[in-house]
């Protein structure tokens, strides 16, 4: 029983396999303004109630960098004239299936372009130059809207003009501040102390004060 099962089974299977033929879809994908959909795969699907085209559900071919892009199916005469959905994108385009179309193509595929309704989306490239030019205008802004704060004081626009408010010590004997060039002659005016020894305290006042700095 089993060596005339298997010729059998092997006659349907090879007669199945006379019947397929396969089929490609070439085409190209371009947006709304005809620039090519580059590296974005085109799927095929089906509408509702067409269950022949089911079984070709999923298959997918992906875009080159200029758009063009071939699927590759495995087609029966009974399926010749049956209607496929091309999906790009969200966006579906209708592909009949075209048998003798194909036969009689000198380089056996069928043609098939997309063009989508949407416009590209925006580059990366486009867009990280815009977020830094916003950066750029923000921080612009922000040193201008500072500048300005600072000229409305006095200190401020002798500052902005190249002029520094000398630096304050502190007395360490009345513990005023003073302004450093003239700490030496405030112990020598106000607490009679020695040129030499007011020099010497200013110099260990002074001292300190770079020791904290650091």
């Amino acid at each position: 029983m089993r060596r005339v099962l298997l010729p059998l089974l092997l006659i349907v299977l090879f007669s199945l396999n006379a019947q397929a033929e396969t089929y490609r879809i070439s085409g190209k994908a371009t947006y709304a303004d005809n620039t090519p959909v580059a590296l974005e795969y085109v799927y095929v699907e089906c509408e509702p109630g067409i269950i022949d085209c089911y079984q070709y559900r999923g298959t997918n071919a992906i875009t080159d960098t200029y758009g063009y892009f071939t699927l590759i199916l495995d087609v029966d005469a009974e399926e010749d004239d049956l209607d496929i959905q091309l999906s790009l994108r969200g966006e579906n385009v209708t592909h009949t299936i075209d048998i003798s179309k194909h036969q009689n193509s000198n380089e056996n595929q069928v043609y098939q372009n997309i063009q989508l309704e949407q416009n590209p989306p925006p580059s990366g490239v486009f867009m990280g130059f815009g977020c830094v030019i916003v950066l750029f205008t923000l921080v612009f802004i922000s040193v201008i809207l500072r500048t300005g704060r600072r000229l409305t004081t006095k200190q401020g626009r002798m500052e902005f003009m190249g002029y520094k408010q000398a630096k304050q010590l502190q007395c360490p004997t009345c513990n005023e501040m003073i302004l450093q060039h003239q700490l030496v002659m405030h112990l020598i005016v106000e607490h009679d102390m020695e040129p030499e020894d007011a020099g010497k305290l200013t110099g260990t006042v002074m001292r300190r004060t770079w020791s904290e700095e650091e």
